[in-house]
């Protein structure tokens, strides 16, 4: 515990505009380092900045001639100047698809877009945060890299860690899916199951950080948290950008413990006070899997408080039952005119093929959770089809083929000859 604790009494260390950790309840600040709770009152720390000397143009200019992957936006995020210069799995810039034909499924008429970030590095978002974690990781003079995870993340702690020469050592659930298990392992560090479900893997490692045994760990999703958690604001900058420097109307976010859902919202925030984009209203809502959703189930009963459930769902990128961001994930979707809905299993399956057929996007289930959110808030008139709309996909639904392997495969198995092919009806 001793090198976190000296970290937290110093600003030495050069992470560009970031100046501070402030709380988020009672805004009491304490200087840059590896924690995550105030001392004041145990709420979450966040990241202050000192953007005070940015001229609008001159930031947009110094943006858009940026590399292609987050550290164009290196300026507003909580990272050392030359952090493009540094051994990093350089994720981000993924793809804006217009999804016209998934609109006219849809009925949207104002425009539909996927922000598809299966194109990062590990093939999900979880690169984005942890590639922000690593940087504050070697600021504060880390050596072995961490994360309790649901499976995404445990693969991208591995890869950014192999690349920055790292140790890892990861904490997944024990009966995650066998693909996401292979792609945390193939990176050399150690991957290590957890009898339990997320929320007990997440328990054991904040037990780790205060024990010797975690000396010099930097767990990206625990003590590293409030940096790590910048990572998200990526999505909305580049949505922006890729929307030609305009808001969206409305985005559709899934909801794991709330955190991508909340620094999506800081960012657009950030880039109204910048002047980047013209300010206007824009709604966010929030989609869960009816196995794991507690946040859906507090918004429709009207309530703040998030009350834990035990996940149940083939959802798992998204089952973590006591999200920590719940209640500020139910503050944006209130004070945007936003809602926070769920969707079965059924309905998750029914939307990866919806979204691999009209669009040629293969997502994993927690975007099968986003598209399928998206159709219901539409049916019940919550979503207006008439504006335009960004939906995320998070992941790659190769990671989860057991959703849809089932009762997709072959059309039909016939002889090599023309007779086979047409007595099988296959013939235009």
């Amino acid at each position: 515990m001793a090198a976190q604790t000296v970290a937290t009494t110093t600003n030495s260390v050069d992470l560009g505009p970031a100046v501070a950790l402030s709380c988020r309840e009672c805004g009491h600040r304490v200087p840059l380092g590896p924690v995550f709770a105030c001392e004041e009152c145990f709420g979450p720390l966040e990241i202050a900045y000192d953007y005070s000397a940015y001229d609008t143009e001159e930031l947009r200019k110094r943006i858009e001639a940026g590399p292609a992957n987050i550290w164009r936006y290196a300026p507003l995020l909580p990272v050392p100047a030359d952090v493009a210069e540094k051994p990093n799995i350089n994720p981000g810039w993924t793809k804006l698809v217009k999804a016209d034909n998934l609109a006219r499924e849809l009925g949207v008429t104002g425009g539909l877009y996927v922000k598809d970030d299966s194109g990062n590095p590990t093939h999900s978002f979880k690169d984005r945060v942890v590639a922000q974690a690593l940087e504050a990781a070697r600021a504060f003079g880390f050596t072995t890299l961490s994360c309790s995870s649901t499976g995404n993340l445990a693969g991208a702690v591995g890869a950014a860690a192999a690349r920055a020469g790292f140790r890892s050592c990861v904490f997944i659930p024990h009966d995650l899916e066998q693909g996401k298990v292979v792609m945390a392992a193939v990176y050399g560090g150690e991957l290590v199951g957890i009898q339990g479900n997320y929320d007990d893997v997440n328990r054991f490692c904040s037990e780790l950080i205060g024990d010797p045994a975690g000396e010099g760990w930097g767990f990206v999703n625990v003590n590293l948290r409030p940096y790590y958690a910048e990572g998200s604001k990526t999505l909305a900058y580049e949505i922006c950008e890729q929307l030609g420097w305009k808001l969206p109307d409305q985005l559709v976010v899934p909801i794991a413990s709330g955190s991508q859902l909340t620094k999506i919202d800081k960012g657009l925030q950030e880039l109204i006070k910048l002047g980047l984009v013209e300010d206007k209203p824009y709604k966010i809502f929030g989609a869960q899997a009816e196995g794991c959703s507690p946040v859906s189930v507090a918004y429709k009963a009207g309530q703040d408080v998030v009350r834990p459930q035990k996940p149940d769902t083939i959802a798992k990128s998204l089952a973590i039952g006591n999200p920590a961001d719940g209640p500020y994930v139910l503050d944006i979707a209130r004070r945007t005119g936003g809602a926070v809905e769920d969707v079965n299993d059924e309905q998750i399956v029914d939307a990866i093929k919806l979204l691999a057929r009209t669009e040629g996007i293969f997502a994993e289930t927690a975007g099968g959770v986003t598209v399928g959110v998206t159709r219901k808030l539409i049916e019940n008139g919550l979503l207006d089809p008439a504006l335009t709309t960004v939906v995320l996909n998070t992941g790659d639904g190769l990671k989860t083929l057991d959703a849809v392997a089932s009762d997709t495969g072959l059309t039909a198995t016939i002889r090599p000859n023309l007779d086979s092919f047409r007595e099988a009806g296959l013939a235009s």
